[in-house]
């Protein structure tokens, strides 16, 4: 499955950053790291996410929880919403 995940840093990005340093992204087994980017203030992270099942993200984002708020918006690809539309209509 792949998300979107939004991530608002509670405390500024520095001690998101800094964890990151120290640490990496501390993904479980099952969870898979694609692309992200940073809003320009600093405040807000969008990371496109790949996982096996919803627990092993949970797993991911409580390391994480006391540094940053999340959100999830599971995601298709283009090509697969189109394939979706394309045999919706048969």
């Amino acid at each position: 499955m792949r998300a979107l995940v939004i991530e608002t840093f509670k405390c500024g990005a520095a001690a998101v950053y800094d964890r990151l340093e120290k640490n990496g992204r501390m993904l479980p087994p099952g969870v898979r790291y694609e692309a992200s980017y940073v809003t320009a203030d600093l405040t807000r992270c969008f990371q496109v996410m790949d996982y096996d099942d919803r627990p092993a993200l949970e797993e991911w984002m409580a390391r994480w929880s006391d540094l940053v708020d999340f959100e999830v918006l599971p995601v298709l690809s283009t090509n697969a919403a189109r394939d979706h539309f394309r045999q919706a209509s048969r």
